[in-house]
């Protein structure tokens, strides 16, 4: 297990019964990143990896 399956596992517990829009989570992940600008590249990298996760062409 990685230290982040944690605060994933807090997540699912938490949240996994509430639907939200993808408007939301950008939303969220543009806070978290104003109060954290650290972690700018990482968010950056997880939301491309999203928005590409069907695309064919980066299998």
């Amino acid at each position: 297990m990685y230290f982040t399956d944690r605060g994933i596992e807090e997540l699912v517990q938490r949240r996994g019964d509430e639907q939200v829009t993808l408007e939301w989570i950008g939303e969220r992940l543009r806070d978290f990143v104003d109060l954290n600008p650290e972690f700018e590249t990482p968010v950056e990298r997880f939301a491309t990896w999203l928005a590409r996760l069907d695309d064919e062409d980066d299998e």
